[in-house]
């Protein structure tokens, strides 16, 4: 994790005072360590320093300096002048940077193979991470298990197979989580990967103060507990549960002993349910305080007078600036402008034409569009008397170079053409009209 040092640039009085302890990271910040400063050098943040290790040396990246470090060792309880502290060597030579490199690259196999001896050896644990050494003298083997377990005999395989002075260190789920990383379902990075270093027991009892339901599966993190965020909030909430009585889980109504279900502390309500009834009362704390005080004097309230929580707003609210404008404009009234306008196009294509006299219909012909059929079938009283069938044939019109009739404009029809049939059917086209007698 990145750590802004806020203390760097302050000046102090004493200089002799300063901290001369250095917080160095290893494996990209899963394990950091203090060690003291003996030098004259002046390192900062990001620095590669060598430093003492087991029978050898190990490579790490400063992390922080300054007065900071003395703060991070009174909260984690080190005593800033251990003698037994270990010391900085040097700053990291290219020659130290490149064995460093060599280690850090045999990690992913080492861990394989040592897996794969685990299960040959039937050792029931499981191998998290192994880090190596700079030089290559010693490695950590991080594991989890339920139970001790004997290491006597794959400790000397281990030696044996990877020419190294092995160490076991077990860890637990939530420090092995830590050390794989990811990113919460709050869509941030892991806060036991990030700042979080001291984990503290989380129970579902936290849960219940804050009114959550118990579903494991939402309440349980990456390393399979309870998220370590619900103590987070756990003491505000206590601190609001103290205005509420901690002696109405049940009140005596006239219609049954109502039962407490939930404490809302957001809005100072308490719910209640009655027997043979599906419905929650909500009600005030006062009230609450009110019935129970009844009740100690043995009468029983005739209604629980619940809290209105609907939100309905008053008739003389006035109203809102916002208009909401769906359903005013009709699609009949967008087609019929959409077609007026096609056909207006359509006239300027093909040119003025006697018939619709230049594809508007003017006169009684307008007249006729707008108008509502008539009945017995007719369109317009002036059109023709008889029916469709004993009128002559259609009269044709000029044909296109489509090959097709040219269309009405407006979708009117031909004043010359006759009514329906009374059967409302059209006639044959085929068929001959009958003789005049």
């Amino acid at each position: 994790m990145n750590v802004h040092d806020w203390l760097l640039n302050l000046p102090f009085s004493d200089p002799e005072s300063t901290c001369k302890v250095i917080e160095v990271s290893f494996k990209q910040g899963s394990r950091k360590d203090f060690y003291r400063n003996t030098t004259l050098q002046y390192f900062e943040r990001g620095d590669y320093v060598t430093v003492e290790g087991v029978s050898g040396f190990d490579v790490g990246e400063v992390s922080l300096t300054g007065e900071l470090v003395r703060l991070q060792m009174k909260k984690k309880g080190v005593d800033e002048f251990n003698p037994d502290m270990k010391k900085i060597l040097r700053k990291s030579s290219e020659r130290d940077i490149e064995s460093f490199q060599i280690s850090k690259g045999r990690e992913k196999e080492t861990l394989a193979r040592s897996r794969a001896i685990a299960r040959q050896l039937n050792v029931n644990f499981k191998l998290s991470e192994v880090e190596l050494q700079a030089d290559g003298k010693k490695g950590t083997f991080f594991y989890t298990a339920d139970d001790r377990v004997d290491f006597r005999e794959l400790i000397k395989v281990y030696a044996g197979e990877f020419k190294v002075k092995v160490e076991m260190r077990q860890i637990g789920i939530r420090q092995e989580a830590a050390k794989v990383g990811g990113i919460g379902s709050c869509g941030r990075e892991l806060c036991c990967s990030t700042w979080l270093h001291d984990f503290k027991s989380v129970n579902t009892t936290a849960a219940r103060y804050q009114n959550l339901s118990i579903n494991q599966t939402k309440l349980s993190g990456q390393c399979g507990r309870l998220k370590c965020c619900l103590n987070y909030e756990l003491d505000t909430y206590l601190d609001a549960l103290q205005q509420f009585p901690d002696y109405a889980d049940t009140l005596d109504t006239a219609m049954g002993t109502a039962q407490l279900i939930k404490k809302d502390i957001f809005k100072n309500l308490m719910w209640y349910v009655l027997p043979n009834n599906t419905k929650h009362y909500p009600l005030s704390i006062q009230r609450v305080k009110e019935i129970k005080r009844l009740n100690r004097e043995g009468q029983k309230v005739d209604e629980l007078q619940p809290v209105d929580i609907t939100g309905n707003k008053p008739k003389d609210a006035e109203p809102a600036a916002f208009v909401d404008l769906v359903g005013q404009i009709s699609l009949k009234t967008l087609e019929r402008n959409e077609r007026k306008k096609r056909d207006q196009e359509r006239a300027k294509r093909n040119g003025p034409n006697p018939r619709n006299n230049g594809g508007r219909p003017s006169g009684e012909q307008g007249q006729q569009r707008n108008n509502p059929q008539q009945q017995g079938g007719q369109r317009n009283p002036q059109q023709g008397q008889g029916p469709r069938n004993q009128q002559g044939p259609r009269p044709q019109g000029n044909r296109p170079q489509g090959g097709r009739p040219q269309q009405q404009q407006g979708g009117q029809r031909n004043p010359q053409q006759g009514q329906r049939n009374p059967q409302g059917q059209r006639p044959d086209r085929n068929q001959e009209p009958p003789k005049e007698k």
